[in-house]
């Protein structure tokens, strides 16, 4: 070998570890910020030739190499936890990962994302690595080692999210919503309720509809659009953005806070699903319905078979129950059935519930528009041509025709007389190949409502999926207390929602400091700590505190 060979910064340990070092900077800068992932290339650059002015790691004749650990190793793996989770998802949602912990992450459908998670465990274990050399070398950044390891401690989001939630133990105000939660009340149900199907369309979420960015991949739902109520302008409010927690907004009219410390075993999975609360389901069973849940995926996963169970449904079919009866065992995905099997089946089960006595209802979860890519069905491959295996507008465009073609298929069978067909995203999409054209503009929910007795047009509104279950009631012909439930105010009222009275940021900001809506949601799950309190005498309970006391309930019924 060339003895200059030896000497070229290639076969320098300093060079091989300041490249990790800035490949990983760049990377989690473009992660976090809208720069594209070529964009890691130049902020790599630039750190070498950084290191290269400073001279960063070269060895130093006065300064002796010492085999000391950085203080900043752990405060380093958090910010690569963080890094991770936004590359997957796009967004943190710390409430999403304390509630999957709880309420049980067994049957996932999540395996590549497996694949992924060894690399970055790699690849963070090499950044450590690095990092460690650099400080036994380079006194400098031993000097400054604890100072950095403070700094990213403090500037972790993660940590700081954390924070919020425990600095509400001690807010001064952890009530502000429990006071505008409303008791789902029906007063009056009409004299033959109609059934209802409710279709949750995994990740579609209304943005898609924009034509100059997303072309024709939404085009199969503006057209049942046209015979539809479509509601424009459903936003997304913290603690609703995945499958679970959006389910439980508009179902249930408030968002997923998780159990926290409510638990009542903080080392098994949940055993209930929001107790504490009554949603569309229990008032649905309460005046006679069927009611059923379908979804290809596991119902173990996040706690949906226990929620569904929990609040009144009576058949509960994911993939354990519906696998067995596939033609074709072969035809799954990681996740389990794909939707044109999913829809089959739900043909099925609607004319099994058609031969019953009273209204039905129907719960159906897709999976095609799942992120990253999605799950297009066989029977889109055929009709659409070659999946890349990342194009999220093929799977947007899958899931928008499965959908109308359910819709039509029923109406052609005359299964939807006297039925409300509500179509909805369950939340809006996490990371996909589309993400930097939906996220460079205001996003909503998909949310439309199709039903012979509704005449077809669209409102602007500014709301929430809290928003959806007292419109759904209200266009089923029940009437409900001041046009509300839970947190949410039905669209069909003309009513101010939470959103259009105080608007996103502010819910947002009381959702980290709210500690009474939690309690109320997981009532019963709380550890018991000795024989309960004697019973108090029940004194008036004052909803209002001086400084939000403006009307926000009508002073009569109308």
């Amino acid at each position: 070998m060339n003895p200059l060979h030896k000497h070229s910064p290639l076969h320098q340990p300093r060079w091989w570890a300041l490249l990790v070092i800035g490949l990983w900077l760049g990377f989690s800068v473009a992660t976090l910020t809208r720069l594209p992932t070529w964009g890691l290339v130049p902020i790599a650059g630039i750190w070498l030739l950084l290191a290269r002015w400073r001279r960063w790691g070269a060895p130093s004749p006065s300064r002796p190499v010492r085999p000391i650990w950085p203080w900043s190793l752990f405060p380093i793996a958090l910010w690569g936890l963080y890094v991770y989770l936004a590359d997957s998802f796009g967004m943190v949602d710390l409430g999403a990962v304390f509630f999957h912990l709880q309420a049980g992450m067994e049957e996932h459908g999540g395996g590549d994302r497996i694949g992924a998670a060894l690399l970055y465990t790699l690849s963070m274990l090499l950044l450590l690595a690095s990092f460690t050399w650099l400080v036994r070398h380079d006194h400098r950044w031993r000097l400054t080692d604890r100072l950095l390891a403070l700094a990213l401690l403090a500037g972790n989001p993660m940590l700081y999210g954390i924070g919020q939630r425990g600095a509400a133990i001690v807010t001064e105000d952890g009530a502000w919503l429990e006071r505008r939660y409303v008791e789902p009340v029906i007063l009056e149900a009409p004299r033959d309720p109609p059934n209802l199907l409710l279709l949750y369309l995994e990740s579609i979420e209304r943005t898609y509809a924009d034509r100059d960015r997303f072309g024709d991949a939404y085009a199969h739902l503006k057209a049942l659009g046209e015979k539809a109520v479509v509601f424009e302008g459903v936003r997304q409010v913290d603690n609703t953005g995945w499958t679970m927690a959006g389910m439980i907004a508009s179902q249930c009219g408030t968002p997923l806070m998780p159990a926290g410390l409510l638990h009542d075993s903080q080392f098994e999975p949940l055993g209930h699903v929001v107790p504490g609360v009554d949603c569309l389901g229990d008032m649905l069973d309460e005046r006679g319905y069927t009611l059923a849940y379908m979804g290809g995926a596991s119902t173990r996963f996040a706690g949906k078979g226990v929620f569904y169970r929990d609040h009144g449904f009576d058949r509960i079919l994911g993939r354990e129950e519906l696998e067995p009866r596939l033609e074709d065992p072969g035809y799954v995905n990681s996740w389990g059935l794909y939707d044109d099997t999913l829809y089959d089946f739900t043909v099925e089960e609607i004319r099994r519930l058609e031969q019953q006595d009273g209204p039905w209802g129907l719960v159906n979860l897709s999976i095609t528009g799942h992120a990253p890519n999605g799950y297009p069905a066989r029977e889109c491959r055929q009709r659409q041509g070659e999946f890349d295996g990342v194009d999220i507008l093929y799977s947007v465009e899958c899931s928008a025709w499965l959908a109308r073609r359910l819709v039509e298929r029923l109406e052609e069978a005359g299964l939807l007389k006297d039925t409300l067909v509500v179509i909805a995203s369950d939340h809006l999409t996490m990371r996909v190949s589309a993400w930097e054209q939906l996220v460079a503009g205001k996003r909503d929910n998909t949310f439309m409502l199709l039903g012979q007795q509704l005449e077809p047009r669209r409102l602007d509104v500014e709301a929430s999926t809290m928003d959806i279950l007292p419109t759904v009631l209200e266009a089923m012909g029940f009437v409900i207390d001041w046009h509300r439930a839970g947190l949410g105010v039905s669209l069909l009222s003309g009513e101010p929602t939470l959103v259009e009275e105080h608007g996103l940021d502010t819910l947002n900001a009381r959702m980290r400091e709210e500690t009474a809506l939690q309690e109320r949601l997981w009532e019963g799950l709380a550890p018991l700590q000795g024989p309960p309190p004697p019973a108090e005498p029940v004194v008036e309970q004052v909803v209002e505190t001086p400084e939000d006391q403006a009307p926000e309930v009508p002073e009569e019924l109308p």
